[in-house]
């Protein structure tokens, strides 16, 4: 399978991607040139991480039958400090919340079980930035 993604620059710092069918902006700041009038690259892909790892589970969980009433996913990374300057450490924090899942060690179990399944298995955007950064991750569970 091939992808395609065409990227066309819009004016000073400001480039629009059409990825499915879907312009998605992005932008620098003021003090580097842009307008903010989107995201940067750079964390564009982790969100595409994200978003990713995301999906996966949720298919996985719901095979599994496991229902929740909220799912999101944090991501806090670090950069190195030296060009090109790129993503060493991230780290996710899924975030769970459903009835009767803080103190739930089966659903923790089975939750962990998915997201390990995605990291090692499905989630392709993981396996390509875990080539050149260290990616950790946790799990929060929260009651309604």
């Amino acid at each position: 399978m091939q992808e395609f993604v065409e990227t066309r620059w819009m004016g000073q710092m400001t480039f629009e991607a059409a990825i499915d069918g879907y312009p998605i902006r992005m932008d620098s700041s003021p003090e580097h040139g842009g307008s903010n009038f989107g995201p940067r690259p750079k964390p564009m892909v982790l969100s595409s991480l994200a978003g990713c790892t995301g999906m996966d589970v949720v298919s996985i969980l719901t095979k599994k039958r496991i229902t929740f009433q909220d799912f999101k996913i944090q991501i806090h990374a670090e950069m190195t400090e030296t060009h090109p300057k790129y993503y060493h450490k991230i780290h996710l924090v899924y975030h769970f919340t459903g009835e009767n899942f803080e103190g739930n060690t089966e659903l923790y179990e089975k939750i962990k079980r998915s997201i390990e399944l995605s990291s090692d298995n499905y989630c392709g955007v993981s396996a390509m930035l875990r080539k050149s950064c260290d990616i950790t991750w946790e799990i929060q569970l929260k009651n309604l």
